[in-house]
Order: C-alpha cells, then structure tokens, then sequence
C-alpha cells in the first residue's frame, strides 16, 4: 500500500507564511519594548515626584531660614534693616551661583571661558 506524500507548498505559499512570521515577530517586539518604555516611565515619573517633593521641602527650608534670619537681625539692626541686609546677601549668593552656572555652561558647549 502507498502511503500518501506531504503536499510540498508552493513558493508562494512559503514567501507568504514567511511574511506573516515575520509581522508577528515584528508585532512581538514592538510589544515587549512599548511594555518597558512603559514600565521605565512609571519608574521615571516616581522618581521625578520624589524630587519635586524634595525641592519644595529644601525651598520652604531656606525660606523659613531667611526668615529666622531677618527675625534675628530686626533685634540688632530694626525689620527694613534686616530685611534688606538678608535680600541683598542672598541675591548676591544667587547672582554668584547664576554667574558659575552660566560660565560653566559656556565651557560645557565650547564657548570662550
């Protein structure tokens, strides 16, 4: 008795198969990495609410500071005193640090130093 042979696919038939294999690997993949971008975002954002939390609370911390500051100095030197001496030490700490920033930023993009 002749037992039957397998039907070969056509080259056709092949190609096509080979293409549908190919779309669901491709869908696969786009999957796995929209599924970790995902994942690494959520990450990210837990991150970011960390830090914002921590930069309001150091915020508050040096205002509350400046403020402990005037307060102490409104005894030796009266409040407008006071309030002045602390705003003009503290704009010239800012303006400090804002001139290392932007010099630093000009070394980092190769401008002149």
């Amino acid at each position: 008795m002749l037992e039957p042979q397998p039907q070969e696919e056509s080259v056709g038939a092949l190609i096509g198969r080979l293409v549908e294999d190919g779309k669901s690997y491709a869908r696969a993949e786009v999957g796995y990495y929209r599924i970790l971008a995902t994942a690494k975002l959520r990450e990210a954002g837990i991150g970011l609410g960390f830090g914002v939390v921590a930069l309001v609370l150091a915020c508050s911390a040096i205002t509350a500071l400046l403020v402990g500051l005037i307060l102490t100095l409104a005894t030796l030197i009266g409040p407008g005193l006071a309030t002045l001496a602390v705003v003009l030490v503290t704009l010239a700490i800012a303006g400090l640090l804002g001139w290392f920033a932007y010099k630093h930023l000009l070394r980092v993009a190769g401008g002149a130093s």
